[in-house]
Formats: structure tokens, sequence, C-alpha cells
């Protein structure tokens, strides 16, 4: 069985302003395909753990494999470069550039992998806004399309470069229920036929009980 992400034996302590241990030997792991959720009140270490995962917090204890390669350790550079290349991340802010078009957007993390020339990156962000039904917007400001549309131009950008998992923080959270239910068949889509793996933080019961697994946790701990 691919796996994906593994934690083994996550710890994490606030220092200030007294110290706080606010994730407790956390393990778990998710297989290339499987659509998880990340469930529990405010508080309970979702979002700690989220940034954890996706290696923009280093300071744990414990061990993160991604493609069953340890990257606890690694230089900032490495881990920036993994990052990039092997996580996608959606917010629930989408965190476009205003001022850019959508499609520079969505090509700017592929830019800074810089594997591939500038007329490839432009073509695999055409088909990432195609895939999502945005082609359309491509080269309207980003300032100037909708908060739904935002969202997909975010996945899109997300996906540029291929990445082994999707990550999202609340992703449908500043979302109506419209927009919502596109993001989660969007996701849904992205599972079932490019086989991509997806871990996502989300307070909505409904969205987490379609996904293949929920993980709840409560105070620092997954209880399931």
């Amino acid at each position: 069985m691919d796996l994906v992400l593994k934690a083994e034996n996550i710890n994490k302590h606030f220092k200030k302003p007294v110290l706080f241990h606010v994730l407790k030997d956390i393990n778990f792991s998710i297989k290339k395909g499987e659509f998880a959720s990340i469930m529990g009140k405010s508080g309970s270490g979702k979002s700690t753990l989220l940034y954890i995962l996706s290696t923009m917090d280093t300071d744990y204890e414990g061990k993160l494999f991604l493609n069953e390669e340890l990257i606890t350790g690694k230089a900032h550079q490495e881990l920036s470069r993994i990052r990039n290349k092997h996580i996608g991340f959606v917010f629930q802010f989408h965190y476009l550039l205003s001022e850019f078009s959508v499609l520079e957007n969505v090509m700017l993390p592929a830019k800074k992998l810089a594997e591939k020339s500038h007329i490839e990156i432009e073509h695999d962000a055409m088909e990432k806004l195609k895939m999502l039904n945005i082609d359309h917007l491509a080269l309207k400001r980003a300032s100037r399309i909708s908060g739904g549309e935002k969202q997909r131009v975010a996945i899109a950008r997300a996906l540029i470069n291929n990445p082994a998992i999707l990550m999202g923080d609340e992703p449908t959270g500043n979302l109506d229920s419209y927009n919502a239910e596109n993001v989660f068949q969007i996701f849904k889509q992205l599972k079932e036929e490019k086989g991509l793996s997806l871990l996502v933080v989300t307070h909505d019961k409904d969205f987490a009980n379609r996904t293949d697994r929920i993980i709840q946790m409560e105070d620092g701990r997954i209880i399931t």
C-alpha cells in the first residue's frame, strides 16, 4: 500500500507564554488516493497539526514521512522545494494576488519550482483551469472574479505542480453552500479521476461525512 503521508509520534509544545503540550503522540497515515478530513473543536490542534504535516512548522518532536521519505530534520530550503513540488495547499482565504491575472496566479508555484519552461507552465495552468471549468476567466484580474471562482483558482494553483497530496485548512469556510458543494465535488473528482490524496481540516460535518475517513481530534490527540 502506497503511503503518501505518515506521522509518527508527533508532539508539539508551545513555549510561550507558558509551556503548553498542544499535540500529543499523533500517529496516522494517508494512503495514495485517500480523501480524509480532520475534525475537532477549536483549540483541539487541527490547524497546528496541518502546519506540521505541510512542513511549514518544523518545531516538533517525532517523524514525518512524505512519499515514504523521512522529511523531518531537512534544511528549510529543501523543505520549501519539497512543499512546493509535492504538497498543494488550499486555505480558507484564497490568497490570490489581486493585481495579477487568474492565469498568472495559477502559474506562480510552477515558476518558483522552475522545472519547466514558461510555455509549458502556461499550458499546464490552462489545463488546470479547464479541469475546474474556469478557463474563460484566465485573463481576468483576480480582483474581478467572485468568491467561489477565487477559491477554484486557488485550487488550480495548488494543483499546478501535480502534488502528491492536497491539504486544505477550512477550504469551504468562507463559501456559501452552493460554492462549498462545488469545492467538495472538485476534491472528490480529483480523488476519483486523478488518484490524488486529500487531507482537509473542516468544521463542516456534511463535508466530513462524505470523505473516506474522519480523523477526530480532541485536546491535541487523535481519538478516532
